[in-house]
């Protein structure tokens, strides 16, 4: 009788406690810190392209961020929704293996808690509505397909939003940085973009997700999503240590994984320069400029523009006459002794010949 009694204390206490994980947590902010989220935006974009190896490569430093293998498997487990079964079950594959070879060989595992349990009335259509109403911003009726609407209220929104092991917000991270991983869903993506700020993913989250991507050198990824994003950057500390090599002011913010954001002032440009041993990305993300290499035409820089600049070509990079300019830049291939060699400024003369 007393081991019964302690049994049915142990069972009230697990509910009590899930019941109360379930109304404590605000389902409106990321659970992640800065570095989880950005592997966890890496690991949703190598599942949605089918990159197996990324993938692996993202998880094992995901795990090592302490995400647990529940926030990861509930991620992959949701993308199912938006990118097939047959991607989501392939890394959940190697989910599972980076998760055994782990505990095999003792490295650090976290597997984290499960989703707390739902009650016997709770209804997945009513609940998914309203969580679809707070994410498109308004109710919203799918008349088209109707079987396609219960499917996304009851199923997406309902059973799986439910799950509190992922937040709304940690939800709508993953999505937008798969559906940046995919071609021609640009209308899907932008809704999302949408959504996310409405579960309340900040724009400084957002554009997290930006330097996520080309951290891990997602770069077209990285511009589709800043070509939608449509917010302001930060534009970070005066660049004082490398004024020298630029007509007009610039400035420098500094991101997760190498990665910086230079914000030129309208007319401002870099000298002509060459990199040796490194090719340099610039992923435009706000305002409108222009990149020129040697003896060629200028290329426009917009808002998801992406250029791969390869070593050893004298180029410039700056601002419009009439606009800030953004862009993140990151060096790839780098080898030993990659160095930066400035040259000549770019003369008003060669600067207004391209405006």
């Amino acid at each position: 009788m007393r081991k019964m009694m302690t049994l049915a204390l142990a069972v009230l206490l697990i509910a009590c406690s899930s019941k109360q994980q379930t109304e404590t947590k605000d389902m409106n902010q990321l659970s992640f810190t800065t570095e989880q989220a950005a592997w966890m935006s890496a690991i949703a974009c190598d599942e949605a392209e089918g990159d197996l190896v990324a993938l692996e490569s993202a998880i094992h430093n995901g795990l090592e961020a302490e995400l647990t293998v529940s926030q990861i498997k509930e991620a992959l487990s949701q993308l199912y929704a938006y990118t097939g079964f047959p991607r989501s079950l392939n890394a959940l594959g190697v989910l599972q293996r980076v998760t055994g070879d782990r505990q095999a060989k003792g490295v650090k595992v976290i597997m984290g808690e499960d989703a707390s349990p739902l009650g016997d009335d709770y209804d997945a259509l009513k609940e998914g509505t309203r969580v679809q109403t707070q994410l498109v911003g308004k109710a919203f009726e799918y008349a088209f397909a109707p079987a396609t609407d219960y499917y996304l209220k009851a199923h997406l929104f309902g059973d799986i939003f439910a799950r509190d092991n992922l937040t709304y917000a940690d939800r709508e991270l993953v999505t937008v940085s798969a559906l940046s991983g995919l071609e021609g869903v640009e209308p899907q993506l932008k809704a999302h973009i949408a959504g996310a700020r409405n579960m309340g993913v900040s724009e400084e989250q957002l554009q997290g997700i930006v330097v996520a991507l080309a951290a891990n050198g997602l770069l077209s990824e990285a511009g589709r999503l800043a070509g939608l994003l449509e917010t302001e950057w930060p534009q970070g500390k005066s660049n004082d240590a490398y004024a020298q090599y630029f007509v007009g002011q610039s400035f420098l913010q500094p991101y997760f994984g190498g990665v910086a954001n230079v914000t030129f002032e309208p007319r401002c440009r870099n000298n002509w320069h060459v990199h040796h041993g490194a090719v340099q990305v610039l992923i435009c993300v706000s305002g409108k400029g222009w990149y020129q290499e040697w003896n060629k035409p200028a290329v426009p820089l917009i808002p998801g523009t992406v250029i791969a600049i390869p070593e050893g070509i004298k180029h410039w990079h700056g601002a419009a006459a009439d606009s800030w300019m953004q862009h993140l830049a990151i060096h790839t291939q780098e080898q030993p002794g990659a160095t930066n060699e400035w040259l000549e400024p770019v003369s008003d003369e060669q600067y207004n010949s391209v405006q």
